[in-house]
């Protein structure tokens, strides 16, 4: 399965430069903030499948950031600014999740790895060798765990609310449809500590790509040409 990881690269990347150029085309601070948490998700994917061929500290470092810390954050942080609307509140969350990120990036990059050499076996997936790799302080941990809940709950959250305002007044199926197929794509790659800790590491690779792919599938259906469920036609409600 180690090579699924050029595939979720592909796709997460061609998925970024969907949303940027839908953000150049519209507008909107959350198509901005979906970018950045889709090159995020590209760039942890990309070192992934750097490191299927070789080692390399750097790339090791920037999985993490990137994978494991940062991708959820952002993509939530874009959820959070398409739905909150009144006052400062998401406008805020975004300066304090910059600075918690330019933190966790100094943090990454000045960790430790626990030897000069370390031991790395290019037939088993990074994300079963990193913990004995790079030395992850308290900081780090604790930071990495409240990042994903954090983005976690807010991009599968904000998909789920969103499907049942399209469901109660029957409008916009496809948006729906798109809504519930981003929340099961967002819930896929954060299952991959339990694979992992169920010792079926490879399927870290699988959940990524099934997760990116659904998402962009999600997407694409909830920006299509609108259709409502039912012919009586009502209020329309926030979109994706």
């Amino acid at each position: 399965m180690h090579y699924i990881s050029i595939f979720s690269t592909l796709v997460a990347f061609a998925f970024a430069v969907a949303v940027f150029n839908r953000y150049r085309q519209r507008g909107g601070v959350h198509l901005l903030l979906w970018g950045i948490g889709l090159s995020l998700y590209g760039l942890g994917t990309l070192t992934e499948a750097v490191m299927i061929f070789t080692f390399n500290s750097l790339a090791l470092k920037l999985w993490y950031l990137s994978g494991a810390m940062l991708t959820a954050a952002w993509l939530g942080q874009g959820t959070i600014h398409l739905l909150v609307r009144r006052g400062a509140v998401a406008p805020s969350l975004t300066v304090i999740l910059a600075v918690v990120s330019l933190i966790s990036l100094g943090l990454i990059l000045a960790a430790p790895l626990t030897s000069a050499t370390p031991s790395y076996d290019l037939s088993q997936p990074v994300s079963a060798q990193y913990k004995d790799i790079l030395t992850r302080n308290s900081a780090i941990i604790l930071l990495t765990i409240l990042l994903n809940i954090y983005g976690t709950i807010a991009l599968v959250g904000g998909a789920i609310y969103s499907a049942f305002l399209f469901w109660r007044k029957r409008v916009l199926a496809n948006r729906l449809v798109g809504n519930i197929l981003i929340a099961t794509g967002a819930l896929m790659p954060a299952m991959a500590g339990t694979f992992i800790k169920a010792g079926l590491a490879d399927w870290l690779y699988l959940s990524e790509f099934l997760g990116v792919v659904l998402m962009y599938i999600g997407f694409l259906q909830a920006t299509a040409p609108r259709s409502v469920i039912e012919s009586q036609p009502s209020a329309s409600t926030s979109t994706s």
